[in-house]
């Protein structure tokens, strides 16, 4: 059994889903990994990691259009709004999604669905560099 650990800088441009499974895919292909469990932490807590259908571009406008309406920006029973109206809700949006994901790896390769991809979800509305950590066990 081995361990591999890194990290991937992902430039965002405001808020919108970033596809990052080919970076992801990039750097476990470095390692060599041939099986095992891949872990990937956010280290953020105005951001999110998803893995969500990469198919129909769609799909991220219905959950962006979703998460606009439950988390509106300038939301006036947030108090925490020192860097913004979207401050609080990039903290909300992230509390209700996720900041790690663990992936199964087989055969040097992410098991992840047909349809799947990673996602960074940028919650703010300015551009961020987000760094995430990249831990892979196995062999």
């Amino acid at each position: 059994m081995r361990q591999e650990l890194g990290e991937l800088s992902i430039a965002t441009h405001g808020r919108a889903l970033i596809e990052i499974t080919a970076e992801v895919a990039r750097w476990l292909r470095a390692t060599g990994a041939r099986s095992g469990l891949l872990t990937l932490l956010l280290r953020h807590t105005s951001a999110s990691l998803l893995i969500q259908e990469n198919a129909d571009p769609d799909v991220l406008r219905d959950l962006e259009t979703f998460f606009a309406h439950l988390v509106p920006d300038g939301d006036a029973r947030f108090r925490h709004t020192a860097e913004g109206p979207d401050d609080m809700p990039s903290h909300v949006r992230a509390a209700l999604t996720q900041s790690s994901l663990s992936i199964p790896v087989d055969g040097g390769a992410m098991q992840l669905g047909t349809w799947q991809g990673i996602y960074v979800w940028e919650h703010r509305h300015a551009a961020h560099s987000r760094r995430i950590a990249v831990h892979f066990v196995g062999e």
